[in-house]
């Protein structure tokens, strides 16, 4: 499978909470980080989805926001996973930010350049990735 999203990970269901309309998937990475997705009820039976069934999820870059200091900051964001900076590419008005979870799983982010400068992200930072759980894509191999 190939996508043009910059972040696809390997997992499995580690649990699966489901409502009216949406449900709230737990994805355990290879790593051992977790990553919360909502979709619709359709998707979870479409996807056949159950605890221990293998699944790719995927993130689009440009969705995943960084911040540096986090204390007594609270957000809706089900996904806010610490980590440190792995590497800094720049371009003219952007930059890629990779983050090093601690279960070994790198997340790549989009940010503005002036938000690297204001964030002081470079080699060895900690860092927190921000994603929201309805910016979570799942798949199923097959």
């Amino acid at each position: 499978m190939k996508v043009s999203a910059r972040n696809v990970f390997k997992g499995e269901v580690g649990a699966v909470k489901t409502g009216a309309v949406n449900a709230e998937v737990d994805v355990v990475l290879e790593g051992g980080d977790h990553l919360t997705a909502v979709i619709t009820m359709e998707s979870v039976k479409t996807l056949a989805l159950a605890v221990g069934k293998p699944v790719v999820a995927m993130v689009k870059a440009p969705w995943v926001m960084l911040m540096t200091d986090q204390a007594d900051v609270r957000l809706s964001a089900r996904n806010c996973l610490a980590g440190t900076v792995k590497s800094v590419q720049s371009g003219a008005v952007n930059a890629e930010v990779a983050l090093a979870l601690p279960g070994g799983t790198e997340i790549s982010a989009i940010v503005t350049r002036e938000s690297v400068n204001e964030l002081g992200l470079k080699p060895g930072v900690a860092a927190t990735a921000v994603i929201k759980a309805s910016s979570i894509i799942l798949g199923v191999p097959g």
